[in-house]
């Protein structure tokens, strides 16, 4: 199972580098939209 999960990890990087740039996008915005409240 460590096998294939390698070889899936290898052959998908470009992917897997923007999925997580984008999960690290949305937990910002959720981050300022939850602290939004808090400024006003």
């Amino acid at each position: 199972m460590a096998k294939e999960i390698k070889s899936v990890v290898i052959r998908s990087s470009d992917t897997i580098i923007g999925d997580a740039l984008g999960a690290v996008a949305l937990l910002v915005i959720l981050f300022v939209g939850l602290s939004l409240p808090g400024m006003v």
